[in-house]
């Protein structure tokens, strides 16, 4: 058995709100929250989008490269876990913490904020530094206001950018590389995303419909999710992780979902379990056409019908390179102080789509009846880049 890592304390933002408690009870209320549809992140163009309506930490104190929306979500994640940051680095020493975030929007808004004021000034605008853009800006910016010395580096694999920097922390402290690690990961609304996925005609016009007949693509969100992860324990344990890559399409995954079942009976294998111990899948769930068959194929294909499902991106957004910290972050809330067991919902409008594989999709107000044990959370990335984390409570 592989040595035992533990998620201790969580920070996190997101549209459900902004903190653990905000987002556990609008994440289990009995009305799904009303997607904002506008044309502020896309001008001339209205969508529907999921911003943190939080009031962020100013990031005026770092350095100009540093300085962004995408590390103010960050740091304000990090604000509500800094008391046990500091313990540990007290505890461990400054060169025994370390960083590892995903991403993949980084400072981009910043550097489009920038473009626009050139176009109108023919001057790039003084608070503007195309540092803010770089991609291992955010483990810099988290390193700077910790005082932490251990390895810093950001993992920016499009959507299993999070799940994978977890996964990352996990292998630092069983090579005895760090002690405790702040893991997670952020992304922040910006055009330039909402136009790329726009133009690949994923984008929906109304909130995101997983597994729907008639879904027609994502709505995009904005999130930042923390932990501490350390071999002390903790309420959750990181039980298992699996990584594949389909390489198979610059976009579009695997068909028959191979690769997705791949990494998740990695996982498994790692955690010791059979596909029966696990009580509820975070689904990717981006509702795409592709996606969504590509992923019922491989749960199906492991689970069967047996297992509570849900995607929780019709309520958060697609937060992209946050989206596994993000999901890692509600597989966690599902696992603690919840003594019924109650699921994740996947909130839908219309009826399942009927070619897809039958799956249990967890309604709102379902529950198992029990706390959860074992959670299973899949992220899939452009290129095949699959990860799959297995949550424990403890």
């Amino acid at each position: 058995m592989t040595e035992a890592i533990y998620l201790n304390a969580l920070g996190l933002l997101c549209a459900l709100g902004h903190d653990v408690p905000s987002v556990r009870a609008a994440l289990f209320a009995e009305q799904a929250p009303v997607v904002a549809i506008s044309d502020a992140v896309l001008p001339g163009k209205t969508l529907p989008i999921a911003p943190v309506q939080a009031s962020l930490l100013a990031v005026d104190a770092l350095p100009p490269p540093l300085r962004s929306r995408n590390n103010a979500l960050l740091l304000s994640a990090l604000a509500q876990i800094r008391g046990d940051v500091d313990a540990a680095m007290a505890r461990y020493g400054t060169d025994r913490v370390a960083v590892v975030l995903g991403t993949s929007t980084s400072g981009i808004a910043e550097a489009e904020r920038a473009i626009a004021g050139y176009l109108r000034t023919n001057e790039v605008p003084p608070d503007f530094d195309v540092g803010q853009q770089e991609m291992g800006s955010p483990a810099l910016a988290v390193r700077a206001v910790l005082g932490c010395e251990g390895p810093a580096y950001v993992v920016s694999t499009a959507c299993s950018s999070s799940a994978k920097a977890i996964a990352s922390a996990a292998r630092l402290l069983r090579m005895g590389l760090a002690d405790a690690v702040v893991a997670g990961g952020a992304d922040s609304l910006c055009g330039f995303t909402v136009a790329g996925f726009a133009s690949l005609e994923s984008v929906s016009a109304t909130a995101a419909n997983p597994l729907a007949d008639g879904r027609d693509g994502i709505h995009i969100g904005e999130a930042a999710a923390l932990f501490l992860v350390t071999r002390e324990p903790g309420p959750v344990r990181v039980a298992g992780h699996g990584e594949s890559s389909d390489a198979h399409h610059i976009s579009a995954p695997l068909p028959d979902g191979s690769g997705a079942r791949a990494s998740m009976l990695q996982a498994l294998a790692m955690a010791g379990l059979d596909a029966s111990a696990i009580d509820y899948i975070n689904l990717h769930g981006t509702a795409t056409e592709q996606n969504d068959a590509m992923e019922s194929i491989a749960v199906a294909s492991v689970f069967g019908d047996a297992v509570p499902v849900s995607s929780t991106k019709r309520l958060t957004g697609h937060t992209l390179g946050a989206a596994g910290a993000l999901e890692a972050a509600l597989s966690w809330i599902a696992l603690t102080d919840n003594p019924q067991g109650l699921l994740p919902p996947h909130w839908m409008v219309g009826p399942v789509d009927s070619r897809l594989p039958s799956l249990r999709i967890a309604a709102p107000g379902d529950r198992v009846g029990r706390p959860l044990r074992h959670v299973l959370s899949n992220s899939f990335a452009f290129g095949g880049s699959n990860a799959t984390l297995i949550l424990a409570a403890t």
